[in-house]
This record gives C-alpha cells, sequence and structure tokens, in this order.
C-alpha cells in the first residue's frame, strides 16, 4: 500500500503561486513555478528562492557527541569549530556510501546533521546503532524544521535588508543564529547551486512567514520562487555529485574521486577505515573510473545510465545529465575509464538509443561563479 507523499510546511503557498508539483523522495514538492530557465536563470544572475523542507535534520548532542561523529562518519568532526559546517558522508563498513551530509556544530557538544531527504531514515537508523557506547544522543528533529534557501549573486542584499545578522562575517560553510524578518532562524551560507547563497532553518510555523518576507525584500532584485528542476541542473553545472547518481552504495568516496573527505589521520577507529584505507591504495595503483564532464556536440540529451562509448567500446556511464541554460547545449556527469578521462579526449561519445552522438570530455565544473 502506497501512502500518500508528506506536505512541507509551505504546500498551500506553492499551490497558490501555481507550482507543478512531485513526488520526491517521499516529499510532494515544487518541480517548477513557470519556467524552469528562467527560475535558473534567476540563481545565476539576480536570486531564487526555494524551499528545501525535504531535507533530514538529526541532532546529536552529550559530551562525546564529537567523537561518536568522528567515529561514525569518515570526517573529522571533533575539528570543526563552532559555528562551522563541514561537508563529509557516512559509510558503510565495506566503504560504500550511504549518504553525503553537512554536519554543523550549533555548540560545543551540539551538532546537526542534514540529509538527503530519500536517506535520512537511513541515517537517523545508522547513527542511532552507531550511537552505542558514547555518552551521545541522537535525535530525529525533521519535524522540528522547515528549510528556506535564497541563493544567487543578490542573496546577500536580499537577506541584509531583513536581518541584522552579520553576514558579511558569515563565510562559507559557516552558520550562526539570527533574526530573519522577525523570525528566529539558523542562517547557514550553504548551497546547492554553484552561487553564494543562504539556507535558513526556522520552526515550520514560521516558514510562511518568512518566504512572504523574503519575497517582498527579493522583489527590487528580481528574485524568484524556484524548484527541483532548476535545482538539479544548478547542481549539475557547477558538478555537485547527487546522491542515487554520482553517489551510491556501490561506491566508496574514492571512486567517486572524493577521497579527500577520508580523513585517517583522526583519533581512533571510525566505521569503514579498513575498506577505505584499501580503496584508497587501490585508487593509487589502479585508478579507478573518473568522474568526468561531457558537453555535446549536438542537441540530444544523455539521461543517466546511458553508455559513454569510445572506439565502439563502453568506456563508461552517465551519472546525470540536462540540457544546461548557461552553457545552451546539453551536458552530462560521467563516470569513465581511466584512459579515456583527460579534458580533450577524442573519439568519446554517448549512446543514445543506438546512436554515437559525439561529446566532449571536460573537466568538472561545467561552471565556475565569479568570487
Amino acid at each position: 500500500m502506497s501512502t500518500a507523499p508528506r506536505l512541507t510546511a509551505l504546500d498551500a503557498l506553492h499551490r497558490s503561486l501555481g507550482a507543478t508539483m512531485t513526488d520526491f523522495a517521499g516529499w510532494d514538492m515544487p518541480l517548477r513555478y513557470a519556467s524552469e530557465r528562467d527560475e535558473h536563470h534567476a540563481v545565476r544572475t539576480r536570486a531564487g528562492l526555494f524551499d528545501l523542507s525535504h531535507m533530514g535534520e538529526i541532532t546529536v548532542t552529550g559530551p562525546q557527541a564529537a567523537a561518536f561523529l568522528s567515529y561514525a562518519l569518515v570526517g573529522n568532526i571533533a575539528t570543526v569549530g563552532e559555528g562551522r559546517a563541514r561537508y563529509t558522508m557516512i559509510v558503510a563498513e565495506d566503504g560504500g556510501i550511504l549518504d553525503d551530509l553537512i554536519v554543523y556544530r550549533l555548540a560545543d557538544t551540539e551538532f546537526m546533521v542534514v540529509a538527503n531527504a530519500g536517506n535520512a531514515q537511513l541515517v537517523l537508523d545508522t547513527l542511532t546503532t552507531r550511537a552505542g557506547g558514547f555518552d551521545a544522543e541522537v535525535r530525529d528533529d525533521r519535524d522540528a524544521y522547515a528549510l528556506l534557501a535564497v541563493q544567487g549573486p543578490d542573496s546577500p542584499a536580499v537577506l541584509k535588508s531583513v536581518t541584522d545578522a552579520d553576514l558579511d562575517g558569515l563565510k562559507y560553510y559557516a552558520g550562526l543564529p539570527g533574526t530573519v524578518a522577525g523570525v528566529p532562524a539558523l542562517i547557514a551560507r550553504t548551497g546547492y547551486t554553484g552561487e553564494d547563497g543562504f539556507e535558513l532553518f526556522v520552526a515550520p510555523e514560521h516558514a510562511e512567514q518568512l518566504w512572504k518576507a523574503l519575497t517582498e525584500a527579493g522583489a527590487p532584485y528580481g528574485l524568484i520562487p524556484c524548484g527541483l528542476s532548476c535545482r538539479d541542473t544548478l547542481r549539475l553545472e557547477a558538478g555537485m555529485p547527487l546522491y542515487g547518481h554520482e553517489l551510491t552504495t556501490a561506491l566508496t568516496p574514492f571512486d567517486a574521486g572524493l577521497g579527500r573527505v577520508v580523513k585517517f589521520e583522526k583519533e581512533g577507529d571510525f566505521v569503514g577505515r579498513e575498506a577505505l584505507s584499501a580503496a584508497a591504495e587501490r585508487a593509487e595503483t589502479t585508478p579507478p573510473r573518473k568522474l568526468v564532464g561531457l558537453v555535446a556536440e549536438g542537441r540530444r540529451v544523455p539521461r543517466a545510465g546511458y553508455p559513454v562509448v569510445a572506439g565502439g567500446n563502453v568506456v563508461g556511464e552517465v551519472t546525470s545529465g540536462a540540457p544546461s541554460p548557461t552553457l545552451g547545449k546539453p551536458i552530462a556527469m560521467a563516470y569513465v575509464d581511466a584512459a579515456y578521462a583527460a579534458p580533450g579526449t577524442e573519439g568519446v561519445g554517448v549512446d543514445i538509443r543506438g546512436t554515437h552522438e559525439p561529446y566532449e570530455v571536460v573537466a568538472l565544473p561545467f561552471y565556475k561563479r565569479r568570487k
């Protein structure tokens, strides 16, 4: 029996704005409001407003919270300063990626782990199991937060008009408590678009008030509401991995080219250490398939799962593909054999329904914002 998708605190507001809704990871979420291309360009050139309340917040507290998270995750969470955040991963004992996460250190003994919507329950259950033996408590706070994001080059100006918080002093991957348009919020300088931006964690009952205030404050800057569709093309252009596409349980962080997030030098053991150590050695001696960018020479769009081909042989697989509004042509991320991973490698294409479509191999990301 299928269950009805969960609704965010902003569901009625999205529908009043004419949003096209879609079931995403068990949530009813706005896919787009009008033109996803217009929404994409708004974030690249001005500002966009997102509802990301489907993300999963898990609070970890207690005297050994830092030591516990350093054991449960691949990163060295004990070295994260108060008010800072870190991108990290949680893996299985065999090193396979269960999810990629952002961990915020809210206080000396309090952390917030933000998981992807589709993996939130798994991450919660896994952390709860791994907490045994530590003086730390794992709490499901998914219902305690709504999450709004303002992204784009004008996002600091929009937010400054409705908060007294020191945004100039707020570095990338940092967060501070503050008040935005009269609403208490955790203000984080994080995002998934390749642009400057902020994510605002607030109580669900304050979400609509905050959305309306940000919409009004953003009007002079051309801010518009944005859905999941443009969020995907934005993160694809920025070369950011998406769980279930570039990251899976079949891949270790080293297979995904993200071995840098694994901190072997941290104190004590951590889950997956032995398997990841072996994966790191394998990556040195036998390079795994490498994640690269592909830019179409034609107009046909590659999709996840399409074979990457060269010389009549399959040499890789597309993990994400879409038309790029910024580049004006189709792009894709793909894992390809190391011999075909160098930018400019000739003869590489994508098999799109039996036809070899030529693609240029490029380094990621496709797009980098001007600082």
